[in-house]
């Protein structure tokens, strides 16, 4: 015998299946949820209350031209029990209620697990404000609405194309905390336009709006509206214009605002104004089309797809077929699939169903990155494991239990055996040692370099040797005077010369008899001193250090300049021999030793590749960069942060790899910038793979 259903079940007509046969919407009041029956399930229900199955089928039989089986009613009994849509009149049914209560029963740490990323508190109940208002909205539906919007938006956009310079770069001031406060203000006024679309145009088709209220999506508030009986409406049109309402209203709020960023005065006091009709202009509807269009979560994009396709439930629908595809793809398993369509449609919920995964695993792993930094390290890195455990191992691991429980129906087919093949090469691929490439900013010069600074401040006296100009060790490059160490000598000397003479009368003066061994400590201190300048004055005399060519000129130092201390002069470069300087991140250190082959790419593709050797691996991190040519701040790939004195500081540790014994016998008068590709050591991907989680767990673990 067939158990009752339930009396307060309703039943309402559906929009037509595609191909043609009628459907119904059943509607359980209780806890609000509709399932769409096909016409075989209708005529079904319509004879449920015969009592068996045998009368049911044999009323069908003769009253209508549908051939169908037990099997057919065994169906529609599991899914009307599984749903709790039948009188429960056994003690089996009971018994059945029980375990499913104690089934999704969770105590309060699984709920929060569960739900702390998104939960639902309603506010209101509007269904009385909302039909008291909806007559004072109808214009809002009237085709001469939307035409006018469409001119405001049209108009809007040609005049900020003529001001686009100044509507571009309004982006700019909103980086501060008055500008994120204002875009807050701007979102909430546009979200709440949004679910007042929704909740007049289904109250305008007769759908009840239960309840409206916030809903918390990663711990960030937004608005929803219960709009669930918009399924019992038969008109897919209908059911479109509820869905798309919400992103309508933002539209058309933007299209007014546009306008009015054109038309306000650009004056202090109408300032905010205009800064909310560009942010109402710009950023809501920005934002609308980049999340509520998705049709990969369940957000407006995805109910106007299901209702454009008329395929209520198409995720699920969806990832079944796209489950089947990869089971049949992998294992050739031979089964039908959960249902049959045409195609183009087959291929096309496949192909949705993968790009919804992919989606979502994006998103989840940005959700799981945005709890461990929303949090304090601890707490941040439990909640993150949860977050890839429940969202992205959990279904894996229960797609892969089912690939374990049908182990018994595997064969070896074409199927199974181009599986095996590729899970051997990729097995292959991951615990092979390839060997491992490092590339690392870097910076070619010569092999003997030394920059000439002014020893103190002065004078120019010779002119500077020109850029490329050859000198010989020990030769004069240049002449400075300071005035101020000659003046300091002439006293020096004069002080020793009269200590020396002192020295000399000692012996028939009293006086300078007395003061004995010290004089003579006096003297020597003041011939000492005169030494010291004599060699400071020496050091005006800029000689080369070694065979070579000045490879930098300073253009402002002229005859006669007065010279700061300190200043760059000149910079000279040997004849023979090249180096390069490559710069490592802490994850490529352990890859790299002395004695490993490396190439260097100069940046301006003219110049040739250069072979060279790692010759030194510094130990210890930069403190700062000494190749300016490579920082951030100067257009290099190092990212930096240049400090009040001018130093360039490393915003990632940093280690810097010598590389000598190049092949290129010629150095650079200039450095040159580039990359340097090392030779590294063999390893295994899966290796490699291990040693960065363990080192990432290590750092990020550190309370």
């Amino acid at each position: 015998m067939l158990p009752p259903l339930r009396q307060d079940l309703a039943l309402h007509p559906g929009p037509d299946a595609p191909d043609g046969s009628p459907t119904w919407t059943l509607h359980d009041p209780a806890s609000n949820r509709f399932f769409a029956l096909s016409w075989p399930a209708f005529e079904l229900l319509a004879r449920w209350g015969k009592g068996s199955v045998e009368a049911v089928l044999a009323s069908l039989h003769a009253e209508t031209t549908l051939q169908l089986g037990a099997a057919d009613v065994q169906g529609l009994l599991q899914m009307l029990a599984g749903n709790h849509l039948l009188v429960a009149g056994s003690a089996q049914d009971s018994q059945r209620l029980a375990d499913q209560a104690r089934a999704q029963h969770l105590s309060a740490g699984q709920w929060l697990l569960k739900n702390y990323l998104f939960f639902r508190l309603p506010l209101l109940r509007p269904m009385h404000w909302l039909q008291a208002m909806s007559p004072w909205v109808r214009w809002v539906y009237r085709p001469a609405f939307w035409v006018g919007v469409a001119a405001l938006w049209l108009l809007g956009g040609i005049l900020a194309a003529r001001r686009w310079d100044e509507f571009t770069h309004t982006f700019t001031s909103y980086g501060s905390w008055d500008g994120l406060l204002a875009v807050g203000v701007a979102l909430s006024v546009a979200k709440v336009l949004h679910e007042l679309g929704h909740a007049f145009t289904a109250t305008r088709y007769g759908c009840r709006v239960p309840t409206m209220g916030v809903a918390f999506l990663v711990m960030w508030p937004v608005l929803y509206t219960d709009t669930n009986e918009a399924w019992k409406l038969r008109s897919r049109r209908q059911r479109l214009a509820i869905g798309a309402a919400g992103m309508l209203s933002e539209l058309a709020l933007a299209s007014v605002a546009l306008l009015l960023w054109h038309l306000l005065p650009d004056t202090p006091a109408w300032g905010p104004v205009r800064s909310g009709a560009f942010l109402l202009a710009t950023t809501t509807w920005l934002l609308t089309v980049a999340i509520n269009a998705s049709p990969f979560m369940r957000f407006d994009g995805y109910f106007l797809l299901v209702d454009a396709l008329n395929m209520p439930n198409l995720h699920e629908r969806s990832f079944a077929l796209a489950r089947w595809w990869l089971r049949e793809r992998l294992f050739g398993w031979g089964l039908p699939p959960p249902e049959v369509l045409p195609p183009a449609r087959h291929a096309g919920l496949i192909a949705f169903a993968l790009m919804t995964w992919l989606y979502r695993l994006l998103l989840f792993f940005g959700i799981a990155l945005l709890v461990y930094h929303a949090f304090f390290k601890a707490l941040g890195l439990a909640l993150m494991a949860v977050e890839l455990v429940w969202f992205i191992a959990r279904p894996l691991w229960r797609e892969v239990r089912v690939w374990w429980l049908g182990r018994q129906a595997m064969r070896w087919n074409r199927a199974s055996r181009r599986s095996a093949l590729l899970a051997g090469l990729g097995l292959l691929a991951l615990v092979w040692p390839w060997q491992s490439r490092v590339q690392a900013p870097a910076v070619l010069g010569a092999q003997q370099a030394q920059v000439l600074y002014a020893p103190y401040s002065s004078q120019l006296v010779s002119p500077l040797p020109a850029v490329g100009q050859s000198f010989q060790a020990g030769q004069t490059l240049l002449q400075l005077h300071s005035p101020e160490l000659a003046v300091r000598l002439q006293q020096a000397q004069a002080m020793e010369q009269q200590l020396q003479w002192q020295l000399s009368q000692q012996a028939f003066d009293p006086q300078l008899l007395a003061a004995g061994e010290a004089l003579r400590k006096r003297w020597e201190s003041a011939a000492a001193e005169v030494a010291g300048l004599q060699a400071e004055l020496q050091r005006l005399k800029l000689q080369a250090p070694f065979d070579g060519r000045v490879a930098e000129a300073n253009e402002d130092a002229r005859p006669g300049a007065w010279l700061p201390a300190g200043e760059r002069l000149l910079m000279l470069v040997g004849p023979q021999g090249s180096k390069v300087d490559a710069y490592v991140d802490e994850a490529a250190l352990a890859a790299v030793s002395p004695g490993q082959t490396a190439r260097f790419l100069p940046a301006i593709l003219e110049q040739a590749p250069v072979q060279c050797q790692v010759e030194r691996v510094d130990p210890v991190q930069l403190s700062q960069l000494d190749a300016p040519v490579l920082a951030s701040v100067h257009g290099g790939d190092i990212a930096v942060q240049k400090a009040p004195d001018g130093r360039l500081l490393p915003l990632q540790p940093l280690f810097r790899v010598r590389l000598g014994h190049c092949d290129r016998a010629q150095p650079p008068l200039m450095e040159l910038p580039g990359r340097a590709e090392l030779q590294g050591e063999r390893r295994a991907w899966l290796a490699r793979a291990w040693r960065w989680a363990v080192a990432l767990w290590q750092r990020e673990s550190a309370l």
